[in-house]
């Protein structure tokens, strides 16, 4: 069985100008963190899941990376019969 792995992009902080300063999305509150290490500090402290960031600074947007993966089912082989027409139902 072969096992495939897809990335999905979720948005987590949004940057407030001016300057480097971040706001996570999920956050109620809305807190300005002064730095982006502060703001993947803050993520992580609220999730508690170590994963990998993906930072779109012309959209001002900060993304986690989570990966999925799956299980890809093995092809059946093809069955002939003996005049080499594909056998149908079986």
């Amino acid at each position: 069985m072969e096992i495939k792995e897809t990335e999905h992009n979720k948005l987590i902080a949004t940057r407030v100008p001016p300057g480097d300063k971040w706001t996570l999305v999920d956050d109620k509150k809305k807190v300005v963190h002064e730095t982006l290490t502060d703001t993947l500090e803050a993520h992580f402290k609220s999730t508690g899941n170590p994963c990998e960031f993906r930072l779109s600074p012309l959209d001002s947007k900060l993304y986690a990376i989570e990966t999925h993966q799956y299980e890809v089912p093995e092809e059946k082989p093809k069955e002939f019969s003996m005049y080499g027409e594909f056998k149908q139902g079986r």
